[in-house]
């Protein structure tokens, strides 16, 4: 009987031992996750900001449908309490990213609803078959002479190609200005001042994402050598077809003069494809990379007062 206890004690040891890590096995198994499918705090934000864009669109249709645009709302109000649990779920335990994706369809395709029932805007007769007009860029008011007012809009050309499948944040580039920029009989800003710029977000349009997105800032501008700082926002980005060497200037009298790129640029039109939204966001159509080919002007809002010297 001592010899079979004996014999059994090492036999009963492997079988709690085997039992063991049966019931360990899944467990690390679960634990240990492939990381492509993790769902990542970049996720998260990415599911934010398409609630954010949603918005935006919804608040537009709402001066022409209320009723549609009172459905889309409490949607995505719903839809942005799932992106809450789903972030605090990341934050906790993990999440997958088959949530995400199914989560991301169902924004993207309240903020495409909201846009396609807006009115489309009736466009602005051409001047020829050729060329459609753009509007002019607002100018600001000032009685300072040498002062650029907030809200005064600059044409700009882009000296270097700009995509948001390779553009990292922080970035920088440089632009040009199309023509003079006159206070009365002063010019302020001459053709051909260069506006740094920076990226300051990038998302390329990747097979969860599918949009392409950039964000694009401008926070200097250098006149007669001199560097003045600027608050810059992009609003509006153009077709070149080329510009006129003779421009002559825009504006006279006490107000800072616009610089009318359409009519001396001979700008093809709006640049098809992207959307521009608050905070100069640039947004390719769904499953693109946004793309600013070297050349293309982009219409920038100045968000405050520059006084130059």
């Amino acid at each position: 009987m001592k010899t079979m206890t004996k014999a059994a004690g090492p036999l009963a040891l492997c079988g709690v031992l085997f039992a063991f890590l049966a019931l360990a096995a899944p467990a690390a198994a679960r634990q240990v996750q492939p990381a492509a499918t993790q769902l990542s705090a970049a996720d998260v934000q990415r599911l934010e900001e398409a609630v954010y864009d949603a918005n935006t669109e919804i608040a537009r249709l709402r001066s022409h449908d209320p009723e549609r645009a009172n459905a889309l709302q409490a949607k995505l109000n719903d839809l942005r309490d799932e992106v809450v649990y789903l972030k605090v779920k990341q934050r906790k335990e993990g999440a997958s990213r088959a949530d995400y994706g199914k989560l991301r369809d169902e924004i993207d395709d309240v903020r495409i609803e909201a846009r396609t029932l807006i009115p489309a805007a009736k466009p602005a007769e051409p001047e020829s078959r050729n060329e459609p007009v753009v509007k002019p860029a607002r100018q600001g008011t000032t009685t300072r002479p040498n002062e650029i007012p907030a809200g005064t809009e600059l044409d700009v050309r882009l000296e270097e190609a700009l995509s948001s499948e390779t553009a990292k944040v922080e970035d920088r580039f440089s632009a040009t200005t199309i023509a003079d920029l006159y206070n009365g009989d002063t010019v302020l800003v001459p053709s051909g001042s260069v506006l740094r710029g920076i990226v300051t977000s990038a998302t390329n349009a990747g097979r969860l994402e599918r949009t392409g997105k950039l964000t694009l800032a401008f926070d200097r501008v250098t006149v007669h050598g001199q560097a003045y700082p600027i608050h810059g926002t992009v609003t509006q980005a153009l077709q070149s077809g080329g510009y006129r060497q003779d421009a002559k200037k825009i504006g006279t009298g006490a107000g800072v003069g616009a610089i009318l790129g359409g009519i001396l640029g001979g700008f093809r039109g709006a640049i098809t494809g992207i959307l521009i939204g608050g905070g100069g966001v640039i947004a390719a159509t769904e499953g693109k990379d946004v793309i600013l080919p070297a050349g293309t002007v982009l219409r920038v809002r100045l968000d405050s007062p520059i006084v130059v010297k």
